[in-house]
């Protein structure tokens, strides 16, 4: 089970179609205790805290030591390609496990608005990196988001997956499905079948996890704004899309 969550997982079944608004990548939003806690951090920094009259409330949370420096690819390397235009003035990062309740609760819930209003307007983009608590199917969904990359189809997979999320455990990210789900989206099923039977993405997914740790991550979701000038915000947990917003807006204000 991942640590944000205790939901019991519903039934579903495979969906041979991801429901996604495109180019960019499907629906969104999750539920959260509000933004009581962010970080603002400086890269290659130790950590700090910057407040603001964004009307946020900032408290100090340092991963592992007040004086550890932490390089800014700890944040952007090991990870999808970026969702949304490149050269957008802010990024946010999402550490997830495709196994995990409220990341899942995040895709459908908050993200669809983030693209309707961020991405989609090139003001922000998005990263995708693993970190796979819950159990082997984890690892193994994680491999076929990156596999299907080798097709320049991650988001799509990476949307087939949460479009088709039936718990945690419990068979739907079996090697099988996830063979069913590269075929709905057309990918070649014999480069996909190549790549995750040589575990081609084991050691990025590995990386991806230490990553994680090392930002002091213990569950999942968990996000990390950096805004254009290596200012970082870190919102623990499926917030509400209005968290988000807040710190968007605060940072393109600035």
């Amino acid at each position: 089970m991942d640590k944000s969550s205790s939901d019991n997982p519903n039934e579903t079944h495979i969906q041979t179609q991801s429901n996604t608004k495109r180019g960019l990548h499907g629906p969104s939003l999750g539920i959260g205790a509000g933004i009581a806690i962010v970080s603002i951090i400086s890269v290659v920094f130790a950590m700090n805290v910057i407040d603001t009259n964004s009307g946020l409330k900032f408290e100090e949370k340092t991963p592992n030591n007040e004086n550890q420096e932490i390089a800014l690819s700890v944040f952007t390397a090991n990870g999808s390609p970026y969702l949304g235009d490149e050269n957008a003035p802010i990024t946010l990062v999402e550490f997830g496990d495709y196994q995990c309740t409220f990341c899942n609760k995040f895709f459908h819930e908050t993200e669809s608005a983030i693209l309707t209003n961020y991405v989609e307007t090139g003001k922000v983009k998005i990263i995708f990196k693993d970190f796979t608590i819950i159990g082997p199917d984890s690892i193994a969904a994680a491999n076929a988001a990156h596999c299907a990359n080798d097709q320049g189809k991650f988001w799509e997979y990476h949307d087939t997956l949460y479009n088709n999320w039936a718990g945690e455990n419990n068979d739907w990210a079996s090697s099988e499905n996830l063979l069913k789900f590269a075929q709905s989206i057309e990918l070649n099923e014999e480069s996909f079948v190549k790549c995750m039977v040589e575990k081609k993405y084991d050691q990025l997914v590995t990386s991806s996890n230490n990553d994680a740790r090392t930002l002091g991550l213990t569950g999942t979701p968990g996000f990390f704004v950096i805004s254009s000038d290596n200012q970082i915000t870190k919102i623990p947990g499926a917030q509400p899309y209005e968290s988000f917003q807040k710190i968007f807006e605060y940072e393109l204000a600035k």
